[in-house]
Parts: structure tokens; C-alpha cells; sequence
């Protein structure tokens, strides 16, 4: 098959399935937003063993895509759809996969790929109509009833005319079911992290050295500080551990919250708080090994339209995971279930900075989460299974 994979956002964890793919015999065209800066990217180079059938092309609006300015994104997505469905133009696929893309950019690309007589398949990594609706609310109700309803409405008839949709998570389902949508049509295939790709790292190494880490208990957040996430409960970690010399707070993000961070920390002297840029990809196994606890956010209404990657990638790390996310959130079943570290509810600020002091406290304890959350990894993470998935319903 000539496959076009379309990850807008870059992430590291569909690079290695496109490879698996081009490596069974399918000719494979991997594409991303080569403007969006403010989300961790994978890997984005060509690597020396990569099979002849893959390729990957980042696609560019010639300016960085702005987030924050809503009119201004508006225009950018939209352009960004017509680069897109020029990709798939060139390409001339028999099937396109496409996922995290925004709406406007997502139905030109499955507009175009219909044109084409190709068959279209909805990664449904966040629930964007709904997310756009809830978060606008927040702003002004009248946007929340306008813009986001639009936004509501249109994902639906998009995954109404797809031919078929990936979910990453079950939960989603019901509301395939609100939608109409045929059982038949919906497939669930959970999210998973390039394993190979984040080996157990030593806690002392270089890139803690270089940053001033080694010998310092961190609590370490990385990725996306966006709207659907709170920067006050990273705050809170630095303000109640400021007088605590062996404890590090680090935040590896860009954009809105990680601004908002800086200022915070310059005006209350934050000394122990460490705010820093997407650090490469190559880093990321020295980054994530330097933590003696990694951390993730997401507000209460979030949980039903999200699940946080950045949890799949910290259970390769073999370190425990501090969640503050609705408990009912596929990342908080997993590391509840399987005992990889805590999950709070993103409510409860004091909760929250007490697992933290908890976990920092009893070394066998978080010992034996980073083996459960690594062990976890290493028993679902199979590439070749989760190609053998996507296969299946690419060629159905």
C-alpha cells in the first residue's frame, strides 16, 4: 500500500510505527507541522538504516504557528490545510491516516484524499471539537456557544465521513456512539512511547551534570504547558520544597505556561525552580533518567477529550509518575493499576505536593514504581503488535 501518515504535531511515538510499516513492503509518506513550537517533538531526521520505502517530509507555513492568537491560528490552520492536502496530492496514497491535526487543516486533507479515491482514517488522539468548546468557555461563554459548537459539529461530520476512525483510548467510545457513528467504523488502539528509543538511563549522567541536577532530588515536568493544563501546581511544588537545597523542580516546556512560570519564579525568587526549553529528542532517556519523580498535569475537564503521552514516554524511563489528572483518565488507570507511581485529583494542590514530599521520602518505594512502570512499558510497547493493529485496519 502507499500509505500517507499524517502527525501534525511531530510526536516521537508514530515515527516508529511509519518505519515498521515502510519495513513490511508499504511505501510511506510520514508528514508533520513544521511550524509548531510549542509541543516536544520526536526525531524528525532521516536515520541511516531507514527502509527505502519510508519517507518524511516536514511541512512549513514559512512562520511559527501562533497558538495563542486565536484569529491569527485560524488563518494558519487553514493555510496549513491547503499545504497538506498538496502533500497528499503529490503523493497519491491508496490510504491516509491522520491524527492531532486541527479541524479546518483536517478537512481539507480528507476532502482531498477523497478526491483522490483514497480511503481516510481518523486518529482520534483528542477529542478537538469538544476540547476547543469547554476551553473557549472558560474565555466567554458566548465563544464557547459559537465557535466552539462550529468546532463540535464539524469534528463530527468529519469522523462521520471518514472511512474509518482510531481511537486511542475506549473512552472515547460513547461519544462515537453520541454521534452515530458505526461500531464497525470505530477501532480502539491505545497510544504507546518508542521504547527502543528511551533505554533506562543512569540518574547521574551528562545532561543532569550540565544543568546542575546531579546530586539534587527532581521533580521534573516535560511537554506541553497548554490550556488544559495548570502551571500553579508546578509552582506549588517549588514554593513549599524553596528551602529544601536538595530538591530541584524542572520544567522542560515552551510557550504560554512556561512564560507564565518564568515570571512567577522571578518575582517570588524561586531559586529551585528550573525552567527550560524542548531539549532534542536524542537527550530525552538523560533528561527523564535525571528525575527522581516525572510529573504531569491535566485540569478536570480535560480527562473526557485527553490522554497525556508524556505518560506513556516516562514509564520507559523506569521512574516513578506523579499524576494531578481526573482519576478516571486512561494515564491515571494505568499507573494506578499497575502501581507505577500516584495519581491526585488536579484539585488538590496540597494532595499533590504531599505524594510528591511522599515519594522523595521512601527511595525503595519509588524504586519499585520505576520498575513497575518500565515493566509496563516493555510488555505493551511492541511495535510490531501495534503494526499488526494498524495494519489491519488500514487495509480493511
Amino acid at each position: 500500500m502507499r500509505i500517507f501518515l499524517h502527525d501534525f504535531a511531530g510526536h516521537p511515538f508514530p515515527l516508529p510505527l511509519s518505519r515498521a510499516l515502510a519495513a513490511r513492503g508499504h511505501t510511506v509518506l510520514h508528514c508533520y507541522c513544521a511550524s509548531l513550537q510549542t509541543t516536544p517533538r520526536g526525531s524528525l531526521d532521516a536515520q541511516p538504516d531507514d527502509p527505502a520505502t519510508f519517507h518524511l517530509e516536514g511541512l512549513s507555513l514559512g512562520a511559527p504557528l501562533e497558538k495563542y492568537a486565536l484569529v491569527k491560528r485560524w488563518r494558519q490552520e487553514r493555510a496549513y490545510g491547503k499545504l497538506v492536502a498538496e502533500a497528499v496530492t503529490r503523493f497519491r496514497p491508496e490510504v491516509v491516516l491522520s491524527g492531532n491535526t486541527p479541524l479546518d487543516a483536517q478537512k481539507q486533507l480528507l476532502q482531498r484524499s477523497h478526491a483522490l479515491g483514497a480511503r481516510f482514517l481518523f486518529w482520534v488522539q483528542d477529542l478537538i471539537g469538544i476540547a476547543t468548546e469547554r476551553l473557549l468557555e472558560h474565555k466567554s461563554k458566548l465563544l464557547g456557544m459559537t465557535v466552539g459548537q462550529y468546532y463540535v459539529n464539524l469534528e463530527r461530520r468529519l469522523l462521520t465521513d471518514s472511512d474509518a476512525v482510531v481511537l486511542i483510548t475506549p473512552d472515547f467510545g460513547p461519544i462515537m456512539e453520541a454521534y452515530h457513528l458505526p461500531r464497525k467504523k470505530v477501532h480502539v488502539i491505545e497510544n504507546w512511547a518508542p521504547l527502543d528509543e528511551v533505554p533506562v538511563r543512569p540518574k547521574h549522567n551528562a545532561w543532569a551534570d550540565r544543568h546542575g541536577l546531579s546530586g539534587k532530588k527532581c521533580l521534573i515536568y516535560t511537554g506541553t504547558l497548554g490550556m488544559k493544563h495548570n502551571p500553579e501546581l508546578l509552582l506549588q511544588l517549588a514554593a513549599h520544597f524553596r528551602e529544601d537545597s536538595a530538591v530541584r523542580v524542572v520544567v522542560i516546556s515552551q510557550g504560554k505556561g512556561a512564560d507564565w512560570l518564568t515570571k512567577q519564579k522571578a518575582e517570588r525568587k524561586l531559586e529551585n525552580l528550573l525552567i527550560l526549553g524542548f531539549q532534542p529528542f536524542e537527550v530525552m532517556p538523560d533528561v527523564l533518567a535525571a528525575a527522581d519523580v516525572l510529573l504531569a498535569v491535566l485540569e478536570p475537564d480535560a480527562g473526557i477529550f485527553s490522554v497525556p503521552s508524556k505518560v506513556l514516554t516516562y514509564l520507559c524511563a523506569a521512574r516513578p509518575v506523579l499524576l494531578a489528572v481526573p482519576p478516571e483518565n486512561l494515564a491515571a488507570r494505568i499507573v494506578a493499576r499497575h502501581e507505577a507511581g500516584r495519581v491526585v485529583s488536579p484539585r488538590d494542590a496540597d494532595g499533590f505536593v504531599q505524594a510528591a514530599g511522599d515519594l522523595l521520602a521512601d527511595e525503595e518505594r519509588w524504586r519499585q514504581m520505576g520498575r513497575n512502570a518500565r515493566r509496563y512499558a516493555e510488555q505493551t510497547f511492541d511495535i510490531e503488535k501495534i503494526t499488526d493493529a494498524f495494519e489491519y485496519v488500514l487495509s480493511a
